[in-house]
């Protein structure tokens, strides 16, 4: 049988609690806000907000590589880079998570917050934002969402299993979401 504390700290990334077998970190993995607000400048924003809570510095997974030419092209919203409007096929989006390995460090993590400029129920099927929560589910790992524009109602975020969903649309206003969800994951 192999050591507690090895088992506890073998894929962990990062400070633990000496013994613990509960991860510590959150997985934060977010999509671009818009042309100001990167996949890298979102998650670095919330990890502000967590690190001022005084949890681990998070786990940062920023997703832009599908976004890649998007932003700005034409749409009702030209600064959203939003979820939605990305056209792109499963098995890319599927190789890009598991080139970001994901998975390992899904199952490491204490949670997972989903950060994308919108999230609604007609856009989700084939989104990053569902694949995110649903290999989440699957791994018993909690989702939590935040996003600029959320227009799923309570079903749809039940179907996700997202624990909490929080509106931001500014990087002071993502801290502010990324520390009250460490109070509360």
């Amino acid at each position: 049988m192999p050591d507690r504390d090895k088992l506890a700290h073998h894929d962990q990334p990062g400070p633990t609690v000496p013994g613990a077998l509960i991860p510590q970190r959150l997985l934060i993995a977010a999509r671009p806000f818009g042309r100001s607000l990167t996949a890298p400048a979102v998650a670095a924003a919330i990890a502000r907000g967590v690190s001022a809570a005084g949890r681990p510095a998070p786990d940062l997974c920023p997703i832009d590589a599908l976004a890649r030419g998007v932003c700005g092209a034409g749409g009702s919203e030209p600064d959203l880079c939003p979820i939605d409007a990305l056209a792109h096929d499963a098995a890319e989006m599927r190789a890009l998570l598991d080139g970001m390995s994901f998975d390992r460090r899904m199952r490491v993590a204490r949670a997972v917050v989903v950060a994308c400029a919108r999230l609604q129920e007609h856009a989700l099927a084939g989104s990053v934002a569902f694949e995110i929560a649903t290999r989440a589910r699957q791994g018993g790992v909690p989702t939590y969402a935040i996003t600029a524009h959320n227009r799923l109602d309570a079903f749809d975020a039940r179907m996700l299993d997202l624990q909490l969903m929080l509106e931001a649309r500014t990087a002071k206003g993502l801290a502010d979401a990324g520390r009250k969800l460490a109070e509360l994951a």
